[in-house]
C-alpha cells in the first residue's frame, strides 16, 4: 500500500480517476499504483508534478545500507510552495480536519489563519472536542521581538501589534476548550510553523518581508533525525517559554491583514 499517494491525493482532493486522466492510464491501473506497484518514470513524472510533490516522497528510493546519514531527508519533502498565500485554501483546512492528535501554530499575528476561515475557532474546537491537543502560540504584542520585527518589515512595531491584538480576538471561545492553549512569545521567530500531526508547514521569514510573501515547506515526518523533528523542537522551546494569553491585557484591537 503507498499510503503517501493516498494521503498526498486525500490532501489535494484529487480522486484517482482524475489522476488516471492526467496520465492518460486505465483507472485500474493508480489502483495498483494505491496498492504498492510502481510506476514507470514518466508516470512518476507526471503523477508527482500533477500532485506538486517530489517524486522520491511518494516512490523513495532505496537506502543503502552504508551511506550519508542525511540521505532520508529529502523524502521528508511532501512539496514547496513560492509563498504562503500560493497554499491551496483546501490544503489549510484538509489538513486542519484531518488531525487527529495534535495541532500547533506559532507565528506571529497569524492573522490569514483567521481572516481566509472565519470558522477556523469553531474548527479548532471541534477537533479538541475529538480529543485533539490544540496549542497556540502568537508574538507578544508588548514584547521586543514584535517591535523589531515590524521595524525590520517597515510597518513598525505598534502595527504588528495592532495585528496580534487583532488576530486573537477570533480565538476567545477556545480558551474554555480543555484541550486547547493560547500563548504569547517574545523571540526572535525565524520561521512560522504550522503542525497538523506528522504534517508540517514551515513558512521561513525573509528580513524585510511580510510572512505571506515567503515561501513554505510542506514536510512529512519519517524518522526523529530530520527536518520535522527539527522544527517541532524548535516550537516546544519557544512554547515552553511563552506565557499563557489573558484576555484583556492586550490593549484595543485594530484590524490588519498579515
Amino acid at each position: 500500500m503507498n499510503e503517501r499517494l493516498h494521503s498526498v491525493l486525500a490532501q489535494r482532493g484529487v480522486p484517482p480517476e482524475s489522476l488516471a486522466e492526467v496520465c492518460e492510464v486505465d483507472p485500474k491501473t493508480v489502483g495498483r499504483w494505491l496498492g504498492g506497484r510502481v510506476p514507470h518514470p514518466r508516470h512518476r513524472f507526471r503523477v508527482a508534478q500533477h500532485l506538486r510533490v517530489e517524486e522520491t516522497f511518494l516512490w523513495p528510493t532505496p537506502q543503502p545500507a552504508v551511506g550519508n546519514p542525511g540521505a532520508k531527508l529529502d523524502t521528508e519533502l511532501v512539496g514547496t510552495y513560492p509563498n504562503r498565500a500560493s497554499v491551496p485554501r483546501d490544503t489549510w483546512l484538509s489538513l486542519l480536519q484531518g488531525a487527529r492528535q495534535e495541532i500547533a501554530l506559532l507565528v506571529f499575528s497569524g492573522t490569514f489563519f483567521a481572516q481566509s476561515n472565519p470558522r477556523v475557532a469553531k474548527m479548532l474546537a471541534e477537533r479538541a472536542a475529538a480529543g485533539v491537543r490544540v496549542r497556540l502560540c502568537f508574538g507578544d504584542s508588548a514584547g521586543q521581538a514584535v517591535a523589531t520585527r515590524g521595524r525590520e518589515e517597515g510597518i513598525g512595531g505598534d502595527t504588528l501589534a495592532a495585528k496580534i491584538r487583532a488576530s486573537l480576538t477570533y480565538y476567545r471561545p477556545l480558551l474554555s476548550e480543555t484541550a486547547c492553549e493560547v500563548r504569547l512569545h517574545d523571540t526572535t521567530l525565524y520561521t512560522s510553523l504550522f503542525r497538523y500531526d506528522d504534517t508540517l508547514l514551515a513558512n521561513p521569514h525573509v528580513w524585510g518581508q511580510p510572512a505571506s510573501a515567503n515561501p513554505v515547506l510542506h514536510l512529512k515526518r519519517v524518522d526523529a533525525a530530520g527536518w520535522f523533528d527539527n522544527y517541532a523542537q524548535s516550537f516546544e522551546a519557544v512554547w515552553a517559554g511563552a506565557r499563557p494569553w489573558t484576555p484583556g491585557q492586550e490593549g484595543t484591537a485594530a484590524h490588519g491583514q498579515d
